[in-house]
Order: structure tokens, then C-alpha cells, then sequence
């Protein structure tokens, strides 16, 4: 079976890594990087941390307006599925590069596999909504990360080909020493006396009365925030300063991890970083109005841009019920692996 995977930004990094030390020596794979995220520290040093082989062809599609980045990639991808002719093409998540990756793919139809299939917000203001619903109607394998994804799939008339796999996120979360990393020495951080914070959203970022509706709860919260800052949100943040608020450049994986799992809380308007405070037994507030991880509701409140209610969650949201082992115990990727494998034994027979 020839295989290739197709990445673009932070997110789909993460989940690729276990996949690929999954499938090594079983399925001939090559990685693909659209090159959506290109600058080092939004790039690179993932790839370090996560230990994940240089792509085999970097499109190098750069920034862009939605229409653009994803025109690109179905240009520069078809391309490339005209000249190699894989047998299938393996996307992750719901970013620009996999709904541009996927519509090349199924024009051509080569099967694709889609891991972290059957996400729903139910919010289709969202641009990574109407990607994934996209590419999980387009797709032949479907790899699911909860129970819910695949009751949301169901709802939807897509029952073939779908698979509770758990969350590969899982599998990268238990096999990483977020102990190697000194962040907090560097930053003199203390263990639970800091919020941590990400916001990169365009309904948070693209508006910019939101952004300083959010930017003055923040500082108004006189609560200590550890602040790494997106590129894109970056450029709009202007001259911004507050004595609470730390500004600091974007991390890799394993300081960011450690940040997370030593905060007090979490402001984020980021669908990983959510889980991955679940996972971390964090309370996380998410400055957004709905969820594709409903799961984590109780750890996890949902704020949107409401200074009122930012700042209420800052100082008394404090999780209800108990964390429940909804995402899997590590084993999405060789769950992925074989499936995989059985996908290909029956079109060979």
C-alpha cells in the first residue's frame, strides 16, 4: 500500500507523530507538508519535539485567505496525485490543507482516511466546521476519536468505513517527558500561580474590538496570564503591553505541554489545547460560544468574548463531575495501523 499523509499546521503535527512510529516498517507512507504553517517555531521545532521525519515534498502553500490556502493546496496536490498515484491519502483534523487535500483526493477517486472523523460544533460560522463535515462525506475510512464523533456521523447517514480508534492526541500526550522541558524556570514560573493562554481564531482575532474585549479581561483580571502568541494574532496585537500579561513568542509541543499541565487555568479559544487540559486535569476556559469537544464540558466552560464572563470563569469556574477516560488509553495509532492494513487485504483479494 502506498500511502501518503498529509499535514499543514501545529494541530495535525501532533496527531501524525504516533500514527507514523505506528505504521513504520508495515505501510510505505510518504509525509506530505502543505507548508499552511511555515515559520520555524510554528514548524520545525514540532517536528523535533515529536520526533517526525522531514516530509517527502513540502508544497510550501504559505499563508493566505481560507479560498486561497485551500485553492493551492488542491492545485499543487493534484499535481502531485497525478505524478505519484497513491492508493490512498490519509488527512488529520479540519484545517485548510486537509479539506484542500481531500477535495483533490476524491476528484481523483483515491480513497481517503480521515483521522479525527465525526467532530461536530454545530456551528457553522466556524470555517474548520464546514471543513470537516467536507471531508468526512468525502472520505472512505473514517477514524474516530470518541463514542460521540461516530453518534454524530450516524446522524449524518455515514456508517461504512467508520472506526472508534480513541484520540491520537492520547497516544502523543503518554509517550511524551514534558520533564525535559525548563519552561518554567526560564519564564520563573511557579506551579499553579499562572493562567495560560492561546487565542488564534478569526472569530476572536479578525474582529478587533473582540480581540480587546478579550485583551481587557485579561488585564482587568490582574491574574498573572502566560500569553504565547500566534503569528497571525501577532499582527494585530499592535503596541498591547499589560503589567499581568506576559507576552511570549509560539512554543513547541513538550514546553507547551508542560505550561498546560502546571497552570492554574487555561484561556484558549484552540480545540487541542481544550483537550489537552482535560487530559491534564486543567480547568480550561474557552473563549468561544460552542464546542466540537463536548466531552470536556465541566472541566471546560464556554465564555465566547464576554468580558463579564471571562472574567467570572478567571476567578470561581471551578470543574463539576468526574473526568472520565473518554478519549482512549493510547493505542488510536495501532487501532489506525490495522485498519489500515485490513482496508488493504480486502482490496487485494
Amino acid at each position: 500500500m502506498k500511502l501518503f499523509i498529509v499535514v499543514g499546521t501545529r494541530p495535525n503535527f501532533i496527531k501524525v507523530a504516533p500514527i507514523i512510529k505506528a505504521l513504520e516498517g508495515s505501510i510505505d507512507y510518504r509525509l506530505i507538508h502543505t507548508g499552511q504553517h511555515y515559520d520555524y517555531k510554528m514548524y520545525n521545532i514540532f517536528f523535533k519535539d515529536l520526533d517526525i521525519p522531514t516530509p517527502s515534498i513540502d508544497l510550501d502553500i504559505g499563508s493566505g485567505t481560507h479560498a486561497g490556502q485551500t485553492g493551492q493546496v488542491m492545485y499543487e496536490f493534484e499535481r502531485l496525485l497525478f505524478f505519484s498515484k497513491p492508493d490512498m491519502v490519509m488527512v488529520l483534523g479540519d484545517v485548510n490543507s486537509t479539506l484542500g487535500a481531500t477535495l483533490a483526493t476524491v476528484k481523483l477517486n483515491i480513497p481517503i482516511a480521515h483521522v479525527e472523523a465525526g467532530l461536530r460544533s454545530y456551528d457553522k460560522s466556524m470555517p474548520e466546521e464546514i471543513n470537516r463535515v467536507l471531508v468526512d462525506h468525502c472520505s472512505t475510512l473514517l477514524f474516530c476519536p470518541t463514542e460521540n464523533a461516530i453518534n454524530n456521523l450516524t446522524k449524518e447517514g455515514i456508517s461504512s468505513g467508520v472506526y472508534l480508534t480513541g484520540d491520537v492526541m492520547v497516544d502523543t500526550l503518554l509517550t511524551t517527558d514534558i520533564t525535559k522541558s525548563d519552561i518554567l524556570s526560564r519564564l520563573e514560573l511557579d506551579t499553579g500561580d499562572y493562567f495560560l493562554a492561546t487565542i488564534h481564531r478569526p472569530v476572536n482575532t479578525d474582529n478587533l474590538d473582540t480581540l480587546t474585549t478579550i485583551l481587557s479581561a485579561f488585564e482587568e483580571s490582574n491574574e498573572p496570564i502566560i500569553f504565547p502568541v500566534h503569528p497571525r494574532t501577532k499582527k494585530l496585537l499592535g503596541d498591547f503591553y499589560s503589567e499581568n500579561v506576559m507576552l511570549i513568542d509560539p512554543l513547541g509541543y513538550i514546553d507547551f505541554l508542560q505550561l498546560i499541565a502546571n497552570a492554574k487555568k487555561v484561556l484558549t479559544d484552540s480545540g487541542g489545547v481544550q483537550k489537552e487540559a482535560y487530559l491534564l486535569g486543567v480547568p480550561c476556559i474557552t473563549l468561544r460560544d460552542t464546542t466540537e469537544w463536548v466531552e470536556t464540558l465541566g472541566w471546560n466552560i464556554l465564555v465566547g468574548a464576554d468580558k463579564a464572563k471571562i472574567l467570572d470563569a478567571i476567578q470561581h469556574f471551578s470543574p463539576t463531575g468526574e473526568r472520565l477516560n473518554v478519549f482512549g488509553n493510547g493505542s488510536a495509532s495501532n487501532k489506525i495501523c490495522e485498519a489500515l492494513d485490513f482496508y488493504y487485504s480486502l482490496c487485494n483479494t
